[in-house]
């Protein structure tokens, strides 16, 4: 008998208003229902301006729900301090943008190394090796010591997707991450996120707006009039 798979994240009824200069409340997510557990691929499709962007930082954990309720793990994150929210942050959620956000003076190796300087113990003396590791996992064995501007579109994101999980996130968010990239490196890429996240165990949450990256996840759905609603499951 297999055990069921940990619930990483519920949202229940979560909306997001903002004030705007004028004293009007504009409301950007409104009745976000949404759980999440370890080893789900998760796809998130909708147009410019329907709130994917504040959808994203939701999730991420930097920006709280005006309504509703959000767990993670079980706890609230509203009675989550500063300091407890920074620590989820860094070393439960994973992190993968469409611009790649490489540091250029640094190798890919020094890339992927930089967030494990904010480890400790064992995890922080043997970060070379981690992440050289997981450089390998990618397919940049060959790769370590090349600077982002050696290296293509496809490599950088390679690179940027080590990164996110070189700490063993629970949760990785992807953002548009292959709208830099031409179709069909941005199809590799999707698969090796799919695979590398499902090898791990972590849940795997695409916000895009191409159906096309959305229809490899699990489950999708479709981000409108500040809802999220079911789509038919990907085959």
């Amino acid at each position: 008998m297999t055990d069921a798979p940990v619930e990483l994240v519920r949202l229940s009824g979560v909306g997001r208003t903002v004030l705007l200069p004028d004293d009007e409340d504009l409301t950007i997510l409104s009745g976000v229902d949404l759980v999440v557990h370890g080893g789900d691929h998760i796809g998130i499709v909708g147009r410019s301006g329907t709130g994917k962007t504040t959808l994203l930082n939701m999730l991420g954990l930097l920006d709280r729900p005006t309504h509703g309720t959000m767990e993670w793990a079980g706890r609230d994150v509203r009675r989550l301090s500063g300091r407890a929210t920074a620590h989820i942050r860094g070393r439960e959620i994973g992190f993968v943008f469409q611009q790649f956000n490489l540091l250029p003076g640094l190798s890919a190796l020094e890339n992927v190394i930089a967030p494990l300087m904010y480890a400790s113990g064992r995890e922080f003396w043997s970060r070379r090796r981690i992440a050289a590791e997981m450089l390998e996992r990618v397919g940049l064995a060959e790769r370590l010591d090349s600077r982002p501007q050696h290296l293509s579109g496809g490599e950088q994101q390679r690179v940027a997707i080590a990164r996110a999980l070189v700490r063993s996130p629970r949760v990785v968010l992807a953002d548009e991450p292959t709208g830099a990239l031409d179709v069909e490196t941005g199809a590799q890429v999707m698969t090796l996120l799919d695979d590398v996240s499902r090898d791990s165990g972590a849940a795997l949450i695409t916000i895009t707006h191409d159906p096309g990256v959305a229809a490899i996840a699990r489950r999708r759905y479709r981000l409108e009039h500040g809802a999220l609603h079911p789509l038919e499951a990907a085959a």
